[in-house]
């Protein structure tokens, strides 16, 4: 029971760590300070669910559709050199007088946005009900699979909501347009790194 919890834990955890496009928008949000719980919320649910079904259906899904993980990982591929360039084409024009004066994305917008990075990304599918859900597979004991699945859960909430209040820290820095412009060629880079990964796993 115990190693099911931690297995489900920590796996979870060291998905999310990266910076992927959820995480930006979301450390964005925070830096911004605008809506940032309900931004927080809207990441864990999203997280939690895509991880129940991963855990609760991953071998009926790939049995039903052997090609998904490939569809998945061409997907994610494509999402993430988009958003990468839409970072570096950001940082290049340097337009981020929203983010310098403080000025709020509207409540309808930020989920919008959210939803974008969340459910159309290919690359979340490939995390949680690939990956989790391959790995949930481990534990027949019903038991185990649901303590393995909360606390993959749990691991995500925690993540989401440290870094969406966490990022209050680093705000007082991103007070010049050059702090905002690299954060967003690290960011891009990252996608770039995250894509060229799963090219090679092809």
């Amino acid at each position: 029971m115990i190693s099911a919890g931690l297995t489900g834990f920590f796996t979870s955890l060291s998905l999310i760590l990266a910076i992927g496009a959820q995480n930006s928008m979301l450390l964005r949000q925070g830096l911004a300070g605008h809506h940032v719980f309900w931004a927080c919320v809207f990441c864990s649910v999203s997280d939690s669910i895509l991880i129940v079904l991963g855990v609760a259906g991953f071998n009926l899904a790939i049995e039903q559709y052997p090609l998904l993980p490939l569809i998945l990982t061409i997907g994610g591929i494509v999402f993430l050199i988009i958003y990468g360039s839409r970072r570096l084409w950001t940082a290049y024009k340097g337009h981020y007088t929203a983010e310098l004066s403080g000025e709020p994305k509207s409540f309808i917008a930020l989920f919008a946005s959210l939803f974008i990075v969340t459910w159309l990304n290919p690359h979340v599918y490939l995390d949680t009900l690939i990956l989790l859900g391959s790995i949930s597979v481990q534990y027949n004991n019903i038991s185990e699979k649901i303590i393995f699945g909360a606390s993959a859960v749990s691991a995500s909430f925690i993540f989401f909501f440290c870094l969406g209040y966490g990022a209050r820290i680093l705000a007082p820095y991103f007070q010049s347009v050059n702090f905002w412009k690299v954060l967003d060629i690290v960011i891009a880079f990252i996608m770039y790194s995250i894509a060229i990964g799963l090219i090679k796993s092809l």
